[in-house]
């Protein structure tokens, strides 16, 4: 019995001119385009990530470390953008202040290229969230528009070495938004968050739209000190007299 069970596979034979010899598909060339619609998954969008982590039930907090890993390769601009949107709009007093000086300290890291990492009193703390998902039913939707506009173009503008010069001139927006300024916070943090879309979607075009504004704010926001410095100083004057 045990002699039936044996293997019985005989020794292969060469293969005469009658026999059919079985064809073995070449490789496929990995360099040529592929036919037809592309498979390739396309890469996820700052929104749809922000949404999948507001969605993600495993979580009872979001904290800051979470944030760094969003957007692997460009956790620096996403960073910055979140940072910077919530003063677009009218919002309490003293956000600027509280949202201001990790603006500082990432533009820093982004201007002198060094990667993203935040000391422990900021990476720590966290929000519950139903918070950040309350936080994100408003925001997301106008970032999903607005990164419809976006694509990628004048890659040179978005270049390593241009993203050092967009870090600079982040930083002095930043010190802007920090100044005591009625509504001085909004052009500054617009500015900022144009940019940091532009350098999240490699698109050098409005990488460049944003700066120009940063310029503009940076412009304005010196002419009022200038005026309110010049306003004291006159009614202080006027008062000694």
């Amino acid at each position: 019995m045990i002699d039936d069970i044996s293997d019985r596979s005989e020794p292969p034979r060469r293969s005469g001119p009658g026999d059919v010899v079985p064809v073995i598909p070449a490789p496929e060339d990995e360099s040529a385009p592929e036919p037809g619609p592309q498979k390739r998954r396309a890469r996820k969008s700052l929104s749809q990530r922000l949404t999948e982590l507001a969605q993600d039930e495993s979580r009872d907090r979001i904290a800051m470390t979470d944030l760094l890993s969003l957007m692997p390769g460009r956790a620096l601009a996403a960073l910055i953008l979140i940072f910077a949107a919530p003063n677009v709009v009218p919002a309490p007093p003293g956000l600027s202040a509280i949202l201001g000086w990790p603006l500082i300290y990432l533009s820093w890291q982004q201007m002198t290229g060094q990667r993203p990492w935040l000391p422990p009193v900021i990476s720590r703390r966290s929000i519950s969230r139903s918070v950040f998902g309350g936080m994100m039913r408003r925001v997301t939707p106008v970032l999903a528009a607005l990164e419809r506009l976006l694509k990628p173009r004048l890659e040179m503008l978005v270049s390593p070495s241009a993203e050092r010069v967009v870090g600079g001139l982040c930083l002095v927006l930043s010190v802007v938004l920090l100044l005591p300024v009625p509504l001085g916070n909004m052009p500054p943090a617009f500015a900022i968050s144009v940019m940091m879309l532009g350098l999240l979607e490699r698109d050098g075009l409005w990488t460049a739209l944003g700066a120009l504004c940063g310029i503009a704010s940076f412009v304005i926001a010196v002419g009022v000190v200038y005026a309110m410095i010049k306003a004291a100083i006159f009614v202080l004057s006027r008062a000694l007299a």
